[in-house]
C-alpha cells in the first residue's frame, strides 16, 4: 500500500511539472499583451501550485476516519457557498461561478465536489445494511446529490452539474446501491441536465454547434478548430517546448481549458500519449488502493477520488480532440488553476492517507495473527 502512496504522490507531481512547463509556454503571450508582462500568467499559476502542493502534504497526514464524522456539517457548508455562489458571485461570460471571501477568489463547486464524494461515502457505510431500501437509504443520499448538482447547474454550470451526478451515482453503484434506482434516477436526472443546458443560450450553441458538426459535417466552434489544427501540427514529436504558434492568440483558452491543444503541439503524439499514460497510472493506482482499504468509507473515498480526477481528464481531452461538446472544464494539474488545482491536489492527499493508514492496519493484522499462531503452537 505504501508504494501505491509513493506512486500516486509521483504520478501527480509529474502532472504538475508538466501543467508548469505547458502554462509558462501557452500564457506567454497573452501576458504580456494583457498585463506587459510575460510571466504574469504564470507567476500567479506557479503560486496556486505551491498552496496546492503544501494542501497536498497536510492532508495526507490527517487521518481520513475524521471526515466520516463531519461529512454532514460539510455538506451543509458547501451547500450554503452554493446558494450565496448564486446571489453574490459577479457574472463572468454570462455565467456566476466564483465567490470571492476574505480577498481569496475560489469556485465552490470544487469544493462541493469532493465534499459531496465524502458524504456519499459516509452515508453508503452507515447504510450498507438496508441499501436495497428506496425510501431509507437511496433517497436520503440522491436528495444531497439533487441539492448539490442542482445549485450547480443552474449557476449555470451544466458541465460540471452533469459531471458530478455522474460521479455520484457511480459511487452509490459501486457502494451496493441498486442498479434499477441508479438508472431511473440517472435518466431523470440527464433529462432534467439537458433540459437546463437547452435554456441557456451558451451551452444550448455549444451542443447544436457539436450536433451540427457531427450530423451534418457542419463548421465546429473557433476553440476546437485551432485545437486540432494544434495538435495535428504537432506531429509524432511535437515542436518543441516554447514553438507553439496556436498560443499566439490562436487558440482561445491556450493555458485553460484547451492547454492539452497546445501540451500535443509542442510534445506531439507521444508527449499526449505519455500525460494519458500518467492519468492511466494514478487511476489504477488509486483503485487499487480502494479496493485494499480495509473499511467500506475508505474504499469509496478512495474510488469517488480517483474516478472524479479521470473522468475530468477523459472529457476535457475528449473536447480538446473535438468529441464531445466544448464544456469549459480544466485538465486536471496542468490547466492554469484556480481553485481546481488545489482542490485536487487535497483530494490525492486523501487518497495517500487512505493507503498509508490502511497498510499500517494491515501490517498490524498480520503481527496479531502471527502472535496468534505463534501462542497456539506453543500451547
Amino acid at each position: 500500500m505504501k508504494k501505491l502512496a509513493f506512486t500516486v504522490f509521483f504520478d501527480t507531481l509529474i502532472l504538475i511539472c508538466t501543467g508548469l512547463v505547458i502554462v509558462l509556454t501557452a500564457s506567454s503571450t497573452i501576458s504580456a499583451i494583457k498585463f506587459s508582462d510575460s510571466l504574469y500568467l504564470f507567476n500567479s499559476h506557479l503560486i496556486r501550485v505551491l498552496i496546492a502542493f503544501a494542501v497536498l502534504i497536510v492532508f495526507s497526514f490527517i487521518p481520513y476516519e475524521i471526515y466520516k464524522s463531519i461529512s454532514k456539517p460539510m455538506i451543509l457548508i458547501s451547500v450554503v457557498l452554493l446558494v450565496f455562489t448564486l446571489i453574490f458571485a459577479p457574472e463572468i461570460k454570462g455565467a456566476g461561478r466564483w465567490l470571492s471571501i476574505g480577498g481569496i477568489t475560489f469556485q465552490p463547486a470544487d469544493i462541493a465536489k469532493l465534499i459531496l464524494i465524502i458524504h456519499l461515502a459516509a452515508m453508503l457505510e452507515r447504510k450498507s445494511d438496508y441499501l436495497d431500501d428506496f425510501n431509507n437509504a437511496f433517497m436520503p443520499m440522491f436528495i444531497w446529490v439533487m441539492i448539490t448538482s442542482g445549485l450547480i447547474l443552474i449557476q449555470p454550470n451544466i458541465s460540471n452539474g452533469l459531471l458530478i451526478i455522474t460521479i455520484a451515482l457511480t459511487i452509490m453503484f459501486v457502494g451496493g446501491v441498486k442498479f434499477k434506482h441508479i438508472f431511473l434516477s440517472s435518466l431523470a436526472m440527464v433529462l432534467s441536465g439537458g433540459a437546463i443546458a437547452m435554456i441557456f443560450s451558451h451551452s444550448r450553441q455549444r451542443i447544436l454547434s457539436f450536433v451540427n458538426s457531427v450530423i451534418n459535417g457542419g463548421d465546429m466552434n473557433l476553440q476546437v478548430k485551432q485545437a486540432l489544427v494544434s495538435l495535428g501540427s504537432g506531429g509524432l514529436f511535437g515542436v518543441g517546448i516554447g514553438n507553439s504558434q496556436q498560443n499566439n492568440l490562436f487558440l482561445p483558452e491556450a493555458y485553460g481549458d484547451f492547454i492539452f491543444a497546445i501540451l500535443g503541439e509542442q510534445l506531439g503524439f507521444i508527449g499526449s500519449v505519455m500525460v494519458i499514460f500518467f492519468y492511466l497510472v494514478l487511476f489504477i493506482s488509486g483503485i487499487l488502493i480502494a479496493k485494499k482499504a480495509q473499511d467500506k468509507f475508505g474504499q469509496l473515498l478512495a474510488f469517488g477520488i480517483t474516478f472524479s480526477i479521470a473522468i475530468y481528464a477523459f472529457v476535457n481531452i475528449a473536447v480538446a480532440t473535438g468529441t464531445f461538446p466544448t464544456t469549459g472544464l480544466p485538465l486536471p494539474f496542468i490547466s492554469y488553476g484556480g481553485t481546481s488545482i488545489i482542490f485536487l491536489s487535497m483530494g490525492i492527499g486523501i487518497l495517500i492517507n487512505i493507503s498509508v493508514l490502511n497498510a499500517k492496519k494491515s501490517k498490524q493484522t498480520t503481527v496479531v495473527l502471527d502472535e496468534n499462531n505463534l501462542a497456539e503452537q506453543k500451547a
